[in-house]
């Protein structure tokens, strides 16, 4: 399932409940209350947004996702800092960056999940989104 993109309070934002966990973005008690949202870094390029964490993702394998994303795209445009947040029954993230990504209130987007990393893409980049997330899977693998 696809979610649309929203307004919120500080700007555009995605429903990402089930993605968001499945990345390790937030953790939950037993309870189902959340124990941990974690912050993130937004770079946009041309029909996709990389989303990873800013805590569990060291600084060269976010490098080289964004290196791979900007040779493939042949694009880059500015993202920010943001977090994963509650909202609703869920969890949402702020997406800084995402007009400039080619985004729009309303857009359905699909999106694409690893450890520590959300790849938001428009379904004509569903190809580089998998790319992406294997290339996270593969550090991840490193990692341990």
């Amino acid at each position: 399932m696809t979610n649309s993109i929203k307004e919120s309070a500080d700007g555009l934002a995605l429903q990402v409940t089930k993605s968001a966990r499945q990345a390790g973005l937030v953790v939950e008690d037993t309870d189902g209350n959340a124990t941990r949202l974690a912050g993130v870094y937004v770079y946009g390029f041309d029909d996709l947004l990389l989303i990873v964490d800013a805590e569990h993702v060291s600084t060269a394998d976010r490098a080289a996702a964004v290196a791979s994303a900007a040779r493939d795209t042949d694009s880059i445009h500015g993202g920010g800092s943001a977090s994963v947040a509650t909202a609703g029954n869920g969890y949402q993230v702020q997406l800084p960056g995402c007009r400039a990504a080619g985004f729009s209130l309303g857009d359905s987007t699909p999106v694409a999940t690893a450890q520590g990393v959300l790849v938001i893409h428009d379904g004509t980049q569903a190809r580089l989104a998998d790319d992406l997330t294997d290339i996270r899977r593969q550090q991840a693998t490193d990692e341990q």
